[in-house]
C-alpha cells in the first residue's frame, strides 16, 4: 500500500477557540472553506448517531502549501474522556519544533495553556542537544516543545 499523511483530528469543546489557539501561538493557518457536516454519510462514516460536526482545518507550520493539516471539529454531541497523560494508551502529543522552548512556554501560557511538566535538556548521542517541554492547550491536550542544538 502507498500511502500520504494527510491531517491529525483534535475534537474540541469549542473549535472555534481551540483554533485560534493553534493559529496564534503555532502560527497554523486555516485552509478553506470551513466544515459543517452531518447526514446518515456522517453517522454510518463515524459510527455516531446523529451526528453532526462543525470545524476547519490548519494547514500546520514549516509543511508547505500541500503539507499535512491539524483538523479540529466539534461534535454537536462530545463525549468526554480522561485527562491526558504522557503515558496513556493511544495518541499522545502534537509536537512543535521552537526556536526557544521557554519563550514557547510563555506564549502558550499567555494564549491560554498550561506547562505539564519542567522543560528539559538532554545529550542524544549522535543527534545534538535536545531541550523540550510538555505543555497543554486550553482544552488539555498535550503538545511537546522542543528545540534542537
Amino acid at each position: 500500500m502507498k500511502a500520504k499523511y494527510k491531517h491529525t483530528n483534535i475534537i474540541a469543546k469549542d473549535w472555534k477557540k481551540l483554533s485560534q489557539f493553534y493559529q496564534g501561538v503555532f502560527g497554523c493557518r486555516p485552509v478553506p472553506p470551513e466544515r459543517s457536516f452531518s447526514g446518515k454519510w456522517l453517522e454510518e462514516g463515524t459510527g455516531v448517531t446523529n451526528a453532526a460536526l462543525w470545524g476547519e482545518h490548519l494547514r500546520l507550520p514549516g509543511c508547505g502549501e500541500y503539507g499535512p493539516t491539524l483538523e479540529i471539529f466539534q461534535y454537536s454531541e462530545n463525549l468526554e474522556r480522561p485527562k491526558s497523560a504522557a503515558n496513556r494508551l493511544g495518541y499522545g502529543h502534537l509536537a512543535f519544533e521552537v526556536q526557544n522552548v521557554l519563550e514557547a512556554i510563555e506564549e502558550v501560557q499567555k494564549a491560554g495553556g498550561s506547562l505539564h511538566g519542567k522543560c528539559v535538556c538532554t545529550e542524544v548521542q549522535g543527534v545534538g542537544t535536545l531541550t523540550f517541554a510538555y505543555v497543554r492547550d486550553p482544552e488539555d491536550n498535550l503538545i511537546e516543545l522542543q528545540s534542537w542544538s
